[in-house]
């Protein structure tokens, strides 16, 4: 989003940042129509530089303090987000972690699969898969959902081969 302002805009998301802190707006929305009214934003743009000059989207979050939060009450499945990531990584240096606040995004030149300690006992990992198949561990997501399919587990123990070659398909599909 951060490259797409500066093509559009032709200056780096501190400029505009600058701007919101000087014209003292303080709401969110207000920010957005300002932006939107005297700059030409897109409610896209506008939207990303309000969230940044707010400091209240997730990414001016301490990545760690995600995560922590994340598995706050949840903490039996923090050895399966590890493991998940250390095997994971393995597939190449080009993977992204973006923690967010529920959950965390694994990207390439897109976004491929998503982790995520859905409730005290069941860890979800969601992939996009366009096109493929209900199978084996692989379960349909919901119509219009992030991921096309999701895989449940419980513990450590059931991340194995399925599972890990399900993860690298994805990975693979972004690239």
């Amino acid at each position: 989003m951060e490259k797409g302002l500066i093509e559009k805009t032709g200056k780096p998301l501190e400029h505009w940042i600058k701007i919101v802190k000087q014209s003292k707006i303080e709401k969110h929305s207000d920010i957005i129509n300002y932006l939107k009214a005297e700059h030409g934003f897109s409610y896209g743009f506008a939207n990303f530089v309000a969230l940044k000059a707010k400091k209240s989207d997730a990414a001016s979050i301490d990545d760690i303090d995600l995560l922590n939060n994340q598995y706050k009450g949840k903490e039996s499945l923090k050895p399966i987000y590890d493991e998940l990531i250390s095997k994971i990584l393995t597939f190449g240096k080009d993977i992204q972690l973006a923690p967010k606040k529920t959950y965390v995004s694994l990207v390439r030149k897109k976004q491929f699969a998503t982790l995520n300690p859905a409730t005290k006992t069941r860890f979800e990992i969601g992939i996009i898969l366009k096109g493929q198949q209900a199978k084996g561990k692989l379960e349909l997501e919901k119509p219009n959902a992030m991921c096309t399919h999701k895989i449940s587990i419980a513990s450590i123990d059931e991340i194995d081969i399925e599972v890990m070659e399900w993860i690298k398909s994805a990975y693979v599909n972004a690239g």
